[in-house]
């Protein structure tokens, strides 16, 4: 089986090889091409991918290449990684919102927007070629941010996509740690939104004890997620994500005297290329947990077996709604605990609350605007997505942001 990694170049990539290392012979691996425009990252990241996998005594044929089409053609499975406009662009996403007084962030807000507009229209091109090359039934597994739009709009095109996000597993570790059993003892009921989800259960043996780590943990939990203890008085986990909304105007004065995650990640990645040219390297390196994505390669992992083998394992996924909650529409795009197996099946047995639900309601029609912003261009598409979302929501401000994020995107927005 041919697996393709399109962002094959990223920093991220040495995480995903140790996953496909572990699990080649188990998911029957016989190939894995890396697919990025820059040549010069392949050139370091390839021959470390090659070593990790066969330090996992993995004898799967390791390339890479500049040609999608080369890349995709034949492969069973495509893992989407895109930063289109690498990272200064993220450090625009995350600053001119900021200037208006609002959460500058890379997945949400006018910043999670202007990523969503100008990658968007590069997924959908992709997926294009998978569809004419890939291997029939081809799966497209989505970790592109904002993964629930860009996931969304693969969906609207009629592509086989998933879309995956770490938010869920980083929980399950966690607590699974608490509980002091081993992680795949627990199953969580994870639902929500992309980066805007809610634990309303966490099961151990088909019991729900998420009452009992209220009961122990309920202070260091929501120091973890950065929130008071006041917003888990429903008994739900938020994600980290909610503080943006939770604590907007706090996040806002942060972020304005705090240097950018955008900086402090293209810090990181300027290390770990250095670290990455040991030709003697074999592992992913210690650094490399500071970059984000924790626990990417299991969750990728994990999904791609139970994609190919039907295994009917719980994944936390992005998946159409497709009437599972009632106050979205069937086509609207949903992170949600499920079942994989001949079906993709919502296994969450513990419903959102009134408040999650107006929240989840009010970024799903967001979603569903700025999609159509980044499919069919124009300002006042943009205007209308920023005016929906319930962190601008107010004229003069969309106006403003729409103005500057046409502005600092210009050179990824064909129709600006």
């Amino acid at each position: 089986m041919k697996i393709a990694v399109v962002g094959g170049g990223s920093t991220y990539t040495p995480e995903l090889a140790e996953g496909f290392g572990a699990n080649a012979a188990a998911l029957g691996i016989d190939e894995v091409v890396l697919v990025d425009p820059a040549a010069d990252k392949l050139a370091v990241i390839g021959p470390l991918v090659r070593r990790i996998m066969r330090r996992h005594g993995s004898e799967a044929r390791v390339a890479w290449t500049d040609d999608l089409d080369r890349g995709v053609e034949g492969a069973s499975l495509v893992l989407l990684q895109l930063r289109v406009g690498g990272q200064q662009a993220r450090i625009g996403d995350e600053a001119f919102p900021l200037e208006c007084g609002c959460v500058g962030q890379e997945t949400t807000g006018a910043g999670g927007l202007a990523k969503a507009l100008r990658t968007i229209p590069v997924a959908l091109s992709i997926a294009e070629r998978v569809r004419e090359l890939a291997a029939p039934g081809a799966w497209i597994v989505d970790f592109t941010n904002p993964v629930g739009m860009v996931t969304r709009a693969l969906l609207d095109a009629g592509h086989r996509a998933i879309g995956l996000c770490n938010v869920a597993i980083g929980f399950q570790r966690r607590f699974a740690g608490l509980l002091g059993r081993a992680p795949e003892d627990v199953v969580l009921d994870h639902v929500g939104l992309n980066h805007l989800t809610w634990e309303t259960g966490v099961r151990v043996d088909g019991r729900d004890v998420l009452p009992e780590l209220f009961d122990k943990h309920r202070a260091a939990l929501a120091d973890e997620v950065d929130l008071p203890e006041a917003v888990f008085a429903d008994g739900l986990v938020p994600s980290y994500y909610l503080r943006y909304y939770y604590g907007h105007d706090q996040e806002v004065e942060r972020l304005r005297t705090a240097p950018s995650r955008g900086e402090e990640v293209a810090r990181i990645e300027a290390e770990l290329w250095e670290v990455y040219k040991d030709d003697t390297l074999d592992r992913k390196p210690e650094q490399l947990s500071q970059r984000g994505g924790a626990y990417y390669s299991e969750a990728a992992v994990a999904l791609m077996r139970s994609l190919l083998t039907e295994d009917g394992a719980v994944h936390a996924v992005n998946v159409r709604n497709d009437g599972f909650l009632p106050y979205l529409p069937d086509e609207a795009v949903i992170e949600v605990s499920a079942t994989v197996d001949g079906a993709i099946t919502p296994a969450v047995r513990t419903p959102l609350g009134p408040r999650q639900r107006g929240l989840v309601a009010a970024v799903s029609a967001y979603e569903e605007l700025g999609v159509a912003a980044a499919v069919h261009g124009g300002e006042r598409r943009v205007y209308e997505a920023l005016l929906a979302h319930p962190l601008v929501g107010q004229h003069d401000l969309a106006e403003g942001l729409t103005r500057r994020l046409i502005a600092t995107g210009r050179d990824h927005l064909p129709w600006a």
